[in-house]
């Protein structure tokens, strides 16, 4: 039995729990980060691009970088000490762990994994940014919070990020 995925309300009620200040801009949705590109004037902040991905144990990764930065698929695995090379990980799982779909991808999926699945990647690059922006959950909405409040909220989540320069 697999529980429902927590909602964006349940992200804001657990930010506001924890005093972190966020704010939220409502748009069509966007699967990709071309499309998403015409909201930068209005937010703020350093936008994601988020990978999930996992390595050939199994192992779960979500690597949040800033959205045009690239990733290099076949060498990450040895920045993320992971079990040879990364492939991506299946819908289903990203459905069981993050509770979101491909397309809506965040690092605010950590509310959801609740079973610590998943270890969560943020770029050093991405880190230098003041504010960091991600889907609360659903494509059609990006929330804004400040860097070290992102960091406060996965910890809070029960998870460690690892602040890892994963880009080209």
């Amino acid at each position: 039995m697999t529980n429902t995925p927590k909602a964006a309300s349940d992200l804001f009620q657990l930010l506001d729990e924890l005093k972190i200040g966020h704010k939220t801009k409502y748009h069509p949705p966007v699967f990709t980060v071309a499309e998403s590109v015409a909201l930068r004037d209005e937010i703020p902040g350093g936008h994601t691009k988020n990978l999930f991905v996992k390595d050939k144990k199994d192992r779960y990764f979500l690597l949040t970088v800033e959205e045009n930065a690239v990733v290099d698929l076949k060498t990450v695995h040895t920045i993320l000490g992971a079990s040879g090379r990364v492939s991506f990980g299946r819908p289903e799982k990203l459905m069981e762990y993050l509770g979101v779909i491909p397309g809506a991808v965040t690092v605010f999926g950590a509310i959801n994994d609740t079973g610590h699945n998943v270890t969560f990647v943020l770029d050093s690059d991405l880190m230098k940014e003041d504010i960091v922006n991600g889907h609360p959950l659903s494509n059609d909405a990006t929330t804004s919070v400040a860097r070290d409040d992102l960091l406060r909220f996965l910890e809070a989540t029960g998870h460690t990020p690892l602040v890892l320069k994963v880009t080209a």
